[in-house]
């Protein structure tokens, strides 16, 4: 516990007004209104970090995604700035989520894909769509901007939550590329969209706590379990899951972590605990975290330094072992 103080306390001296941000909220408790924690909300609002984050995601689409695991995309600036916390009223936050919403098929928030020969059955191309492993992350954004309640958002959300399966999420994509099929078996759950779609129902009230998040958070938690024995669509859990890593873009330990903290199903779970155990046990001194891999689009932020400690990945880790003391745990 001193250690874990000790911690806590130097995210809150940090130099990172996003990391002193979300402790203050997450790991301290404190009210929005707090005047330390208004000081460091408009500290981060300044920050020229931030900036450039606002920057890249006002540049929505900005190019073709290929790959859903490219960090440098602007799709992970804006849910790296919904993670920090920024809303609605904020800087250039409107017209971001206005861009995103203008592209919108009735089921999922779209993303200029660069779709393959083999989904176009012409030659490759170029056209807005979206795929499980990408539109709930812009729906996780518009929630956590503050956009719930907007018709669009919420007919978005009715149909991720009618995407459910018996075992979380499976592979999927619009109606508009019928010849998508994602690797694996076709009834196999699919790792990444189920802890994406995990993610976006942990933040609506009325369906965090249901029988689909229930079969969500079984379903990665067999996988951790039975990890040695099988991998579920390309994902295994094997080195690289297990090596810290922010922003949450992929499937590895820290973000599913993150995202199963948010529901007491799993963190009461034995399970959980053997995960939460493998972060934790990379601790450094003082019980401060750095990163196990980066992703080089991010290189000049503290949480992908593998040399020093991160404040906001200490935030990270802090916050799900402070999630799991609310259990009694």
């Amino acid at each position: 516990m001193t250690t874990t103080r000790s911690a806590a306390d130097w995210v809150l001296s940090s130099e990172e007004p996003w990391s002193r941000y979300r402790a203050l909220l997450d790991l301290e408790g404190r009210d929005p209104g707090d005047p330390e924690v208004l000081d460091a909300r408009d500290e981060m609002l300044e920050h020229p970090a931030v900036l450039g984050l606002i920057g890249r995601s006002a540049d929505w689409p900005g190019y073709p995604l290929k790959r859903h695991n490219d960090a440098a995309h602007p799709l992970y600036a804006i849910s790296t700035l919904a993670d920090f916390g920024l809303e609605r009223e904020d800087l250039e936050i409107a017209e971001i989520a206005g861009s995103v919403m203008a592209h919108f098929d009735g089921e999922g928030f779209e993303t200029l894909l660069w779709l393959p020969r083999f989904l176009t059955k012409e030659d490759d191309a170029e056209a807005w769509s979206w795929m499980l492993c990408d539109s709930p992350t812009l729906l996780y954004s518009l929630l956590a901007f503050g956009y719930g309640d907007e018709p669009a958002v919420r007919q978005a959300v009715t149909a991720l939550a009618g995407r459910s399966a018996d075992n979380g999420w499976r592979c999927g994509a619009a109606e508009s590329l019928p010849s998508f099929s994602g690797p694996g078996r076709k009834d196999d759950t699919c790792p990444i969209a189920t802890i994406y779609s995990l993610k976006v129902l942990s933040m609506v009230p009325e369906l965090s706590d249901s029988a689909m998040t229930a079969n969500g958070v079984e379903a990665i938690l067999s996988h951790w379990e039975y990890q040695t024995e099988y991998k579920l669509k390309m994902f295994g859990i094997g080195t690289d899951f297990r090596k810290l890593k922010y922003p949450f873009v992929w499937y590895d330990i820290l973000h599913v972590a993150d995202v199963l903290s948010r529901f007491p199903q799993a963190r009461s779970d034995p399970r959980y605990a053997e995960l939460v155990a493998e972060i934790t046990s990379q601790a450094g001194l003082d019980g401060r975290y750095a990163a196990g891999s980066m992703y080089r689009a991010w290189k000049d932020w503290s949480f992908a330094d593998k040399k020093e400690p991160s404040p906001f990945l200490t935030m990270l880790v802090l916050r799900i072992q402070a999630r799991r003391e609310t259990e009694g745990l």
